[in-house]
């Protein structure tokens, strides 16, 4: 008798708490599709760019203004637009200047439009909350897409086909941007998940490039290993991995013991790959860093560079080595 009087004369309080306990799991549930949801996105940063030479020799600067505007992690993506947007044979490589209200192609500095295009790219990240599929189609569609795609579920592609007719209708066009913008960005980008992936790993590798590339276009030096003297081609890689706290051994053939083998399927962005034959004084006589797409940056002939792995490389390549988790740090 006393819990139905109970529960006439406090109806209002337990309504309250129904709702609120059957609330809980649905919060619960709701946070762990989220988070599920985030790291679908966030895990699109970890990978490479595969891009030609002409988009690769603007690295440099790509990774400049991506620092400057908080995006570094965003480099091999940003490269990938720049793949897409020109082939890095345009002055206005990242087709920039639409976002200052310009007509196309009227910025003709390179560096200028890398600044401009990775600072509007920044500005899209932050307010697409770290979507990277969101934002790459805003750079595309323009920033009027982000509150549009998130008033309709997100981003995905039936929303921007959505929003294409929709813009295409109101300008009186035929079609309205590009709605696979996405799709083509990405197929120039290899992606991985998790830290690490293989080689140096990941962040390893992206900072120890930072480094390295510091020294891109100086001269070969044989027993080089510091700026001061230039480097050869172990000393570069000794003397970056240092800067980082990683210990690594001074020649090429000491490098090649000290890293663990793998074969050419296995070879990640970050691995290093051995030649013989190059140079009469040690059987492991090269070695250069692999950076994906067929190339690796290393120290020859020519200086510091990028090498693509053909023709002579290829013939004397002796094998690939991954740097040991144990004691490098």
């Amino acid at each position: 008798m006393y819990a139905p009087i109970f529960l006439i004369k406090n109806w209002r309080y337990v309504l309250i708490a129904s709702v609120f306990l059957f609330m809980i799991p649905l919060i619960m549930i709701g946070g762990i599709f989220g988070q599920y949801n985030n790291q679908s996105d966030s895990s699109i940063v970890e990978g490479s760019a595969k891009v030609s030479d002409a988009v690769l020799r603007y690295e440099p600067l790509v990774r400049k203004y991506a620092q400057m505007y908080g995006v570094e992690k965003y480099v091999p993506i940003l490269l990938a637009k720049m793949q897409q947007e020109s082939g890095g044979t345009l002055p206005d490589v990242m087709q920039s200047s639409e976002s200052l209200g310009l007509p196309p192609n009227s910025i003709t500095d390179p560096e200028y439009s890398i600044k401009v295009g990775v600072r509007y790219f920044s500005k899209l990240i932050k307010t697409a909350h770290g979507d990277i599929k969101l934002a790459l189609q805003s750079y595309n569609f323009g920033g009027g897409f982000i509150p549009y795609a998130e008033e309709h579920g997100g981003y995905s592609k039936e929303v921007a086909i959505d929003f294409s007719n929709m813009m295409a209708a109101k300008m009186g066009w035929d079609s309205y941007g590009d709605i696979n913008y996405v799709d083509h960005v990405l197929r120039y980008y290899n992606q991985t998940t998790g830290l690490p992936v293989g080689g140096v790993g990941t962040k390893t590798f992206e900072n120890v490039m930072k480094i390295a590339l510091q020294f891109q276009g100086m001269p070969y030096q044989w027993g080089g290993h510091n700026p001061a003297t230039s480097f050869d081609c172990s000393g570069l890689w000794e003397w970056s991995l240092k800067q980082l706290g990683i210990y690594f051994p001074r020649t090429a053939q000491e490098q090649y013991a000290y890293t663990q083998r793998i074969s050419k399927d296995q070879l990640r962005a970050g691995d290093f790959i051995f030649f013989t034959g190059t140079a009469s004084h040690a059987n492991i006589s090269h070695v250069g860093i692999y950076v994906g797409n067929g190339r690796m940056y290393n120290s020859n002939d020519n200086g510091v560079t990028y090498s693509a792995l053909d023709g002579y490389w290829t013939k004397h390549i002796a094998g690939y080595g991954r740097l040991k988790e144990m004691g490098n740090q």
